[in-house]
């Protein structure tokens, strides 16, 4: 009987120091997170540029995009490292290194406070090309105008009001790869092509969901502005 006893234990130490029940233990991991993640939707709901769908067609869509302000900030660098750099100094900005100037009634004279204000996160982060650098963007909350936006305290970074517009949409899920993006952006060029669309601006990479979220959830997809000839 105890013969028995440590031979089940041996073989369960066994399993366990194996590469394949290591990877299961991960993925299970994985699944469980991103489930805790879903499962918590609205607590962790944040909101995502506005459009209509103009038309469907599988991964592909054409859009009408809403009016929307963003922040926005130039970073040269490498297409797989700029996105960390812009994302960085505009979540310093959202997270209150801005100036905001408020009156303060009631004094003689009336004078001007500087205080900061925390700008809640939106989605998707884009990255697009311009010249020999990429810009980074965030999306502005639709409560806000651009008027009354906070001045960024880092002046690398500015506030621009961005004009309602039809794009054409890839959606694919899986790792922020260099290759995986090129692929997808290939896809969309011929479906445009198909649809005898005239292309009007480079493609903006939009990234919807956090770095912990696991690859196999993740919302990543690549727009470009077009319009019918």
């Amino acid at each position: 009987m105890i013969q028995g006893v440590r031979g089940d234990k041996e073989r369960q130490r066994r399993q366990e120091a194996s590469p394949l029940f290591r990877k299961s233990c991960i993925a299970r991991a994985l699944c469980l997170l991103a489930g805790m993640l879903c499962a918590g939707g609205e607590a962790m709901a944040i909101e995502t540029l506005g459009y209509q769908t103009i038309e469907q067609d599988g991964p592909f869509e054409l859009r009408r995009v809403e009016p929307h302000v963003v922040a926005q900030t130039f970073v040269e660098g490498d297409f797989d490292d700029v996105g960390t750099e812009g994302f960085r100094r505009l979540v310093r900005f959202i997270s209150g290194e801005n100036q905001k100037q408020s009156k303060i009634a009631m004094t003689a004279p009336v004078g001007q406070e500087t205080t900061s204000e925390e700008i809640a996160m939106t989605a998707p982060v884009g990255q697009e090309r311009a010249g020999d650098r990429f810009r980074i963007t965030f999306m502005m909350p639709s409560e806000y105008a651009l008027e009354d936006l906070p001045t960024p305290s880092d002046d690398r970074i500015t506030l621009r009001a961005e004009p309602g517009r039809d794009v054409a949409s890839i959606r694919y899920s899986g790792f922020w790869s260099r290759s995986r993006y090129d692929a997808h952006e290939r896809k969309l060029r011929d479906w445009i092509q198909a649809q005898g669309l005239e292309v009007l601006s480079e493609p903006v990479w939009a990234r919807y969901d956090p770095p912990f979220m696991p690859w196999f959830f993740r919302r990543n997809e690549i727009l470009i502005e077009v319009r019918e000839p």
